[in-house]
């Protein structure tokens, strides 16, 4: 009788079965090793171990991990985030074309124009939450696209089915960054997606004291993830053990802090929503929100961390009112056990993002105290 498949707090807890390589405690040791020995005959030892680039365990342990949590069929880990984007990137063709979604992280946006300018690659960038612009964008060949669900900072959805449909019908892969919906909240493999990218700098470590970037893949066999493999070793964008072994910890506790992060998320969308001092709120757990029902269809046990909420009172008002909170750390980057706060117009100020925007990270604090923090930096 075959075994169940394990739920991913079981994987996660459980670092996939992973100890240490005596096998005599429940957490994995770390190798730090960079080279492995040979025999006198000058065969290797571990025929898996020849060069700590691309045979280190302990990376390997975390990347099983992420692979069973995300259902893939092959992952592979970098030092950032921006080192999986650039693998990925990089295999697409000179003269090649990219559609891109708007709105996304800023950092990615950047490098993709500097880098399709200088490789003489096509780059169209859409709004992918809306079908028929994507749809619009596909009618011509490409060879990759780019989508962010949700997105940083608007909070878009985009139906990830749909838009796998649509970009294999014009040639291309659908690569879906994820950071904001990390492995158990949203299956993006399954939904479709060929790849699958984290920030595992964010949520999936958790604890903002790793750097690191995560690719997964639907078929290890394809020519791209090939070619991603062999960037990678070529490249030698490799992630260390010691911040492997960092995310591997983390990442036994990742379900649960998405659990109460989502829960959080909710009630403080739900308590600015009422505020009379704040605009608009953008969380796809709103009833309102415009990709709520997609949402409510793709991410699973609830609807992420990450929000925005416009104060009225254009910068001025924001600014002042996150200059006020005690709790919220005024900090770039998102997806720790602390709430953080960042004034987005401020770092992108030609992205046509509102002035009065503030990005919420929220962390696993007692939901009360973010709340009570809130209303005194709003009222002043």
């Amino acid at each position: 009788m075959s075994k169940p498949p394990l739920k991913p707090e079981t994987i996660a807890a459980q670092a996939a079965g992973a100890v240490d390589p005596a096998g005599a405690g429940v957490v994995p040791g770390i190798q730090p090793a960079t080279t492995f020995l040979r025999g006198a005959d000058n065969a290797l030892l571990k025929a898996d171990k020849i060069y700590g680039r691309d045979d280190n365990d302990t990376v390997r342990h975390a990347e099983e991990v992420l692979r069973q949590l995300e259902g893939a069929a092959g992952t592979l880990l970098f030092p950032s985030g921006m080192a999986a984007v650039v693998a990925l990137f990089r295999t697409v063709p000179n003269g090649g074309r990219i559609v891109m979604q708007t709105g996304i992280y800023w950092g990615v946006t950047k490098w993709a124009q500097d880098f399709c300018a200088r490789r003489e690659i096509t780059l169209d960038q859409v709004d992918c939450s809306d079908l028929a612009a994507l749809q619009t964008a596909c009618e011509g060949p490409a060879n990759l696209v780019w989508i962010e669900v949700p997105s940083n900072p608007w909070l878009k959805i985009t139906d990830i089915s749909a838009a796998a449909n649509l970009a294999h019908r014009t040639g291309a892969i659908l690569a879906v960054d994820g950071t904001a919906a990390p492995p158990g909240m949203t299956n993006a493999l399954e939904l479709g997606a060929d790849i699958v990218m984290h920030s595992a700098t964010k949520a999936i470590n958790g604890h903002t004291d790793v750097l690191a970037g995560v690719l997964s893949c639907a078929d290890v066999e394809s020519a791209t993830w090939q070619a991603i493999a062999l960037d990678r070793h070529d490249a030698g964008a490799i992630i260390g053990p010691f911040e492997a072994w960092l995310l591997m910890r983390g990442m036994r506790t990742l379900p649960l802090r998405l659990e109460r992060m989502s829960q959080n998320a909710q009630a403080i969308a739900e308590f600015l929503t009422t505020h009379e001092n704040v605009e608009a709120v953008w969380y796809p757990g709103l009833p309102d929100h415009p990709g709520h029902d997609i949402a409510r269809r793709q991410m699973l046990g609830g609807f992420g961390y990450l929000l925005s909420a416009i104060v009225k009172g254009g910068e001025p008002a924001a600014l002042a009112a996150i200059g006020r909170l005690n709790l919220f750390h005024r900090a770039t980057s998102l997806g720790g056990v602390e709430s953080l706060v960042e004034h987005r117009h401020s770092i992108e100020p030609h992205s046509g993002i509102p002035p009065g925007l503030l990005r919420l990270s929220i962390g696993i604090e007692h939901v009360d105290d973010l709340i009570a923090d809130l209303q005194q930096a709003l009222e002043g």
